[in-house]
Parts: C-alpha cells; structure tokens; sequence
C-alpha cells in the first residue's frame, strides 16, 4: 500500500491517480494541504530518495516565487527547508508517492511504470 500525496485541484496529481487506479495500484490518498508532510517525514524521505530537500520544492508554485526562494535556498540548511516545506503544502513538488524505500515526486508515467509495475 502506496501513500499518495496529492492536491486535487492539480492536474498533474488528477493524472497520478488516474494512473494508480487503472494499474490497480492501491493507495491512500493525503491532501497535501490539509494534511502538509511534517519536517521529520520530508527529512525521512529526502534521505530515502537520497536527494537535497531543495529538490522537494515547488519551483513553479506561485508560493515559491512570491516568497523569492531562488534566491535564499542555497543559504538554507536542510532542517531549514524541511520547516518551511512542512509550514505549506503548496511549495512541495507533487505529487508524492510513498512506499517502502520508495519516493517518488512529481508524475512521469515511465519512472512511474518501472518503479512500480
């Protein structure tokens, strides 16, 4: 069982979800704004993904650039990032798909299809 961390209003996360349901993927579903990752939980993944938490931003979020984070990322450290991720759901890149030893951001149906079919 997958956890899939989605903002419905996306049509990138409506194309995820179509994707699990017709490859009888299952999954439970998390609004990624109701319910925003905690800093420990993207800290967990980002080591699992073995990658930076700079790359579990939103970069094209209009949030991200209002608040110009271009710019101060590079001077932020990782526990930095993971409290201001978990402080809106709106500047982490989605959607999320979680599962054991697995963390996938963002939706490309073939990394999608050869991690998990």
């Amino acid at each position: 069982m997958y956890l899939f961390i989605e903002y419905p209003k996306c049509t990138t996360c409506k194309k995820a979800k179509k994707w699990l349901e017709e490859n009888n993927i299952e999954f439970t579903d998390r609004h990624i704004v109701e319910e925003t990752p905690s800093a420990e939980e993207l800290k967990a993944w980002s080591k699992t993904k073995g990658e930076s938490l700079r790359k579990f931003f939103n970069t094209s979020g209009m949030k991200y650039r209002e608040l110009g984070l271009k710019d101060k990322l590079a001077a932020m450290s990782e526990d930095e990032m993971a409290e201001l991720l978990s402080s809106d759901g709106m500047l982490i890149k989605r959607p999320l798909l979680i599962g054991e030893g697995l963390v996938l951001k963002g939706f490309k149906e073939k990394e999608w299809t050869e991690k998990l079919i």
